[in-house]
């Protein structure tokens, strides 16, 4: 056996030795002129590009067979820029081949590659007659078919200019292989390119690479993973007369915010816009997108529907979704109408630039929501932005144990927001509705409760301080906690100096409650604010300051028939004064006085002059003759 291979060996290496000296003969005497020549027409045959080469030319047949050419630009034959300059564009050529003296390119690398893309207004492009001559060049049954196995490209930048859009864009460090076993069936490029800061790596893949550059349909897979966005597609695609595709697609991002960040989309607030899934099938037609299919998450957020996406000089997205349960919380986080830790109305300015970003038209329902600490059951909400106005309509809510309708605008004029709202509650829980909406703990019950509000402002102040319109309120069985009415009348029926005790203790129930009330520029005035209770009547009059969250009340409580006994009920007239959350509720000091038996000649006398006299004259006679007043009380005393 060891005889046989030396024996078989021999003409192995003896063939071997002769290939080699072959080669180095024939690059002795190659025509390298032919060779070069060659070498362009294939290029020229394969990309529909000219060669213009401004550098020199290195032509290797040992140990490598290559030719390459410094400093090249590429161009169709119509045009004066070129689409492609390329610093060293070389070409590999097989072996076989060459030793029977024919030049065939194997595969071509192309370093450092300026490539410009310019897409026309009417949607033409700079590279439009290129990819058409590589169609027909390609196509089954074309004379003088020529093909390469690969094309590499190394450190590459592509500039993209949109005059359509007015946009304009870079990918820079382009590592790309670009491969194609049989070139009129299928093609696939992987690689990666930096694009706005961050690595991109890609790939794609097209079942039949002659149909899609004809604009036929084809199966095309492609992918893009980043570390903001991860995006996906498996479907196939067509463009005969506008884009076209249909399949699958998945988007990905840890960070929905910074996603959009990176895309150069505004994102509002600075809360929410986290993890993002979404998969569905989509249909592309042109600029728009329609997804079917749709199961979409954001922060957890997961629903399910259909949506349209669309680009023409506008973004829009129209979308129908349902899902289980909501929360808003993260999206209202960072919108506080109080100031952290105080009680005055925050000041921040609204950023309002979001609104002229996008329209939009959404149609939503889920079985519950969470907005904050308020919970929503069964939610139907409609949601439209367009040309920097927000309409945001419920058509029904499940709320505060009741039922809300209604329709909430804003319109963005320059830095100011224009707020419009118009809100029904049908029977909720008083005590939950009056806390959230405008900071009352002390109200139970349940009721209806209407609200017609309109305001202008850049802030939450600013909105409160131009507050105007009506509010109606209709409540049943409940209480207003903080004093208990009839108690204290009783007390001071009986005895009206006696001081009111602990005002600030207790509740008053009521049957029925009625509050009309109406802003104008920040001041409620209460048009009409009645309660009856089982014992007690109350009514009220003046206004309270929204800006300042201030009460300044007038009112009178009076005691049933039946709770003194059948006789005119005992009345009492009282203030409501101080903040909304801890306001101070104390009675009218001159009607006690009044209802004293002791007290109320005295006060009489007070305010006659000659009784006043007689008795200062008296006084001074016991404390041996008037006191020397300062200067400041003389002063007053002569005022008085």
């Amino acid at each position: 056996m060891a005889q046989g291979m030396k024996r078989l060996g021999m003409p192995v290496a003896a063939l071997f030795a002769a290939a080699v000296i072959g080669l180095i003969s024939m690059s002795w005497f190659l025509n390298r002129d032919a060779l070069r020549q060659a070498v362009e027409a294939q290029i020229r045959a394969v990309t529909g590009l000219d060669l213009i080469v401004s550098g020199t030319i290195d032509v290797s047949v040992f140990p490598g067979s290559y030719v390459s050419f410094h400093n090249v630009g590429l161009k169709g034959g119509g045009t004066t820029d070129p689409a492609l300059q390329v610093d060293v564009l070389t070409a590999n050529l097989r072996l076989l081949p060459l030793l029977l003296r024919r030049f065939e390119i194997a595969d071509v690398m192309m370093l450092r590659p300026h490539i410009r893309v310019v897409r026309e207004a009417g949607g033409e492009s700079n590279w439009t007659p290129f990819v058409e001559r590589i169609a027909r060049t390609m196509k089954p049954g074309a004379e003088n078919q020529v093909s390469f196995s690969e094309i590499r490209i190394q450190d590459g930048v592509l500039k993209y200019e949109d005059a359509a859009n007015n946009a304009k864009e870079q990918l820079s460090d382009i590592d790309l292989s670009l491969a194609w076993p049989s070139i009129s069936r299928s093609f696939a490029a992987i690689g990666q390119f930096d694009f706005r800061g961050e690595r991109v790596d890609g790939s794609i893949s097209a079942s039949d690479f002659v149909a899609m550059l004809s604009g036929d349909r084809s199966g095309l897979k492609a992918r893009l993973v980043s570390a903001p966005l991860k995006l996906a597609f498996d479907g196939f695609v067509a463009n005969r007369t506008s884009l076209m595709m249909e399949g699958i697609v998945s988007v990905d991002s840890l960070s929905l915010r910074n996603a959009l960040r990176w895309m150069g989309q505004p994102v509002p607030g600075s809360g929410g816009f986290g993890r993002f899934t979404l998969k569905a099938r989509a249909n592309v037609v042109g600029a728009s997108v329609a997804l079917t299919n749709v199961n979409v998450e954001l922060d957890g957020n997961a629903a399910e529907g259909v949506m349209t996406v669309a680009n023409n000089g506008r973004q829009t997205l129209q979308a129908t979704l349902a899902a289980g349960n909501l929360d808003f919380t993260p999206y209202i986080s960072t919108f506080r109408l109080l100031a952290s830790g105080a009680r005055d109305w925050n000041r921040q300015l609204f950023d309002l630039t979001s609104l002229s970003a996008t329209d939009l038209d959404m149609r939503l329902s889920a079985a519950r929501v969470t907005v904050g600490g308020t919970r929503l059951g069964r939610t139907a909400l409609g949601a439209n932005l367009r040309n920097g106005a927000l309409a945001l309509s419920v058509g029904e809510a499940q709320m505060y144990g009741g039922i809300a309708k209604g329709s909430f605008g804003i319109a963005r004029s320059d830095a100011v927001a224009d707020v419009k709202a118009q809100l029904q509650f049908t029977d909720v829980d008083l005590q939950a509705c009056a806390n959230e909406l405008f900071g009352i703990t002390k109200l139970s019950g349940r009721g209806n409760l209407g609200l017609s509000l309109t305001a202008s402002g850049s802030s939450p102040f600013g909105l409160a301080s131009s507050l105007d319109g009506t509010a109606t309120l209709n409540g049943h069985d409940g209480a207003i906690a903080g004093f208990n009415v009839e108690q204290l009348l009783k007390r001071l029926e009986r005895r009206p100096l006696s001081g009111g005790g602990n005002l600030r203790s207790g509740s008053t129930p009521y049957d029925n409650l009625s509050v009309s009330v109406r802003f104008n520029d920040g001041i409620a005035t209460v048009e009409d604010l009645r309660v009856d209770g089982p014992t007690t009547r109350l009514t009220l009059t003046g206004t309270a300051s929204v800006p300042s969250r201030e009460y300044d009340l007038k009112g009178v409580a009076s005691l049933t028939p039946a709770a003194a006994g059948g006789d005119k009920g005992f009345e009492l007239p009282f203030v409501v004064q101080g903040p909304w959350d801890d306001p101070l509720v104390f009675p009218d000091p001159e009607s006690l006085i009044r209802r004293s038996p002791g007290a109320a000649p005295l006060l009489d006398a007070v305010k006659d002059r000659k009784t006043r006299d007689a008795v200062r004259s008296v006084i001074e006679r016991f404390t041996g003759g008037p006191r020397q007043a300062a200067p400041e009380a003389a002063d007053s005393a002569k005022q008085n």
